[in-house]
């Protein structure tokens, strides 16, 4: 399982994600143990950083936010969330694809 996966039917890109939340600020770290580390500045209570990881990709990827699916790991930090259609895909990601 890579970090990074492109999905052709439907079109869109699955992130494994490990989330660090209450950073000093929003930013992909690059890889931690083959998932996309991305740290968030949003605490880990009541959803907040799910919510805020979801607000920030839609941002990156310039899709809307109501689109992404947080697939697995609602709870944990390791999360599988899904892009569909993305408009842009950050350097940071692109990088990481092309090695």
């Amino acid at each position: 399982m890579q970090a990074v996966e492109f999905s052709e039917n439907p079109y869109g890109i699955r992130l494994r994600i490990f989330l660090q939340p209450k950073s000093s600020r929003d930013q992909i770290v690059g890889l931690h143990d083959n998932e996309l580390k991305i740290a968030i500045t949003a605490p880990p209570i009541d959803g907040k950083a799910n919510a805020h990881l979801l607000k920030y990709l839609s941002k990156l990827f310039k899709v809307p936010k109501s689109s992404i699916v947080l697939e697995k790991g609602e709870l944990q930090r390791h999360k599988q969330i899904f892009v569909p259609e993305p408009k842009v895909i950050p350097e940071e990601i692109n990088l990481l694809i092309k090695g």
